[in-house]
């Protein structure tokens, strides 16, 4: 017999070939109208009692308030709210899943209706691992997120040295370099070149169908890539070494005006990632100018984000890079943004673009409101894919102890959203006093200028607002 031990400790039999006993199936007398005394029901009680749980800070308060509840350190986390006593869950379940979510596992009572999931961890997607333990990339599209029809994210690692193979792409590339440094280069239609050194925080974008590798330095790296449409799959690149493995030898051959003999040792399937020479430290050196030169400044593949200083306001910063400072990148609009805790990037929405978000560090919650009466709230953190379908309002708040950062991306040409907090500032007071009944000195604090970022009390269990009035 083969014995499973559960996660309360006893031991549920599942049967094995060794020493078996009874029959595999039932008789018929076991279906329904039991009336046999036989075997009496027994009823044991499902509800966990008090003492095999604990309350979260804010669990037990007005449930009203929507406050968050923080489940990541209490005792077997139960969906109690408010000053209900109940319901519990017995299991089975991954409590893992409910510490980590615990607005879906106790949702605040203003969600309602039906909201499309918004929420995809890289952690649960399929990695991939490049050739010798030159790294690696997993990815978030469709499959992951079905609402999430523009824009498609992808995680790549690359080892000291590593490449990431010439290659290119039916679809825009966006990247935002995490951590380490790499050289990228690449060549456009006119023949122009163009190579360049980045590291952490700097940006690059590749147009479709262009040609580019990625080489990490000695430090190896880890980065961001965003495409320009959702069904996007890292697997579906267009590949040098795949363009030479489903191309006749012989074609090859007469292409570069060579033998066939020259490519004898071409690569056996894909390289994909894989291990590399070390890249010089001079870019000179690697450097390849033809008749048409280098490509211009103005139209340049990178940008340097790492050394834009951001915007501060009380509670947090933002940095925004668009086609009005990286023209290149002619669809895509991105804000790096800081949260402090207990603030959080104010109500807002976004006119023409869906928002896809990733999260750098720290905790967020968000919640999507979907005309007419819809709303869901998602808990994040670091490593996580966020998606908001245009044009539905949301807010992100930092719900843990450090600062939040996440990259919001955008399909605009430029970087925009409609703040509810200036919005109702530049609306007639009356107007909003008629709409929402509130009293002169609330009218007062509505800013005209847009904040991105409002403060908040870093002690999440009260609504006490203890910042600088906007």
């Amino acid at each position: 017999m083969v014995d499973v031990e559960r996660s309360s400790g006893q031991v549920m039999n599942l049967g094995g070939r060794e020493g078996s006993s009874g029959s595999l199936r039932g008789s018929e007398s076991l279906l329904g109208y039991d009336t046999s005394n036989d075997i009496p029901m027994t009823t044991p009680s499902t509800v966990i009692p008090p003492s095999d749980f604990e309350l979260a800070p804010n669990q037990d308060a007005d449930d009203k308030l929507g406050l968050y509840i923080d489940l990541s350190n209490v005792k077997n986390p139960q969906p109690i709210q408010g000053s209900t006593t109940g319901p519990t869950d017995p299991g089975p379940r991954t409590q893992a899943y409910d510490r980590l979510n615990s607005d879906i596992f106790i949702p605040p009572t203003t969600d309602f209706g039906d909201v499309p999931n918004a929420k995809w961890p890289f952690g649960l997607s399929a990695n991939r691992h490049g050739l010798a333990g030159a790294g690696w990339a997993r990815q978030q599209n469709t499959d992951q997120i079905p609402t999430a029809t523009a824009m498609a994210g992808v995680n790549m690692r690359l080892s000291p040295n590593a490449y990431r193979e010439l290659h290119w792409h039916k679809d825009g590339e966006w990247a935002l370099m995490l951590n380490g440094s790499v050289r990228i280069q690449a060549v456009n239609e006119d023949g122009q070149t163009f190579v360049d050194d980045l590291t952490q925080g700097d940006v690059w974008f590749f147009p479709q169908g262009v040609p580019h590798s990625i080489q990490a330095f000695e430090d190896g790296c880890e980065f961001l890539l965003v495409f320009n449409s959702g069904d996007f799959s890292e697997d579906n690149t267009f590949l040098l070494s795949e363009l030479m493995e489903r191309t006749p030898k012989s074609v090859v051959a007469k292409n570069f005006r060579t033998s066939v003999q020259t490519f004898d040792k071409l690569p056996d399937g894909q390289l994909w990632i894989f291990p590399g020479t070390a890249a010089p430290s001079d870019i000179a050196d690697q450097t390849v100018v033809g008749d048409a030169g280098q490509l211009p400044q103005s139209q340049a593949y990178s940008y340097h984000f790492s050394k834009q200083e951001p915007y501060t306001v009380p509670g947090g910063s933002i940095k925004i890079i668009d086609p009005s400072t990286f023209p290149i990148a002619d669809t895509f609009s991105a804000a790096l943004i800081t949260v402090e805790p207990g603030a959080m990037r104010e109500m807002h929405w976004h006119t023409v673009s869906d928002e896809w978000t990733y999260f750098l560090q720290g905790n967020a919650r968000l919640t999507v409101y979907s005309a007419p009466a819809s709303s869901r709230t998602f808990d994040f953190s670091a490593g996580d894919v966020g998606y908001v379908p245009v044009p539905n309002a949301h807010y992100l708040e930092n719900t843990g102890t450090e600062t939040l950062m996440f990259l919001e991306v955008l399909q605009a040409s430029k970087y925009s959203d409609i703040s509810v907090n200036q919005w109702l500032g530049l609306t007639a007071k009356q107007v909003v006093k008629d709409h929402l009944n509130v009293d002169d000195a609330f009218l007062a604090t509505l800013p005209k200028v847009k904040t991105y970022v409002v403060p908040g009390n870093k002690n999440l269990s009260t609504t006490n607002f203890t910042g600088t009035p906007l």
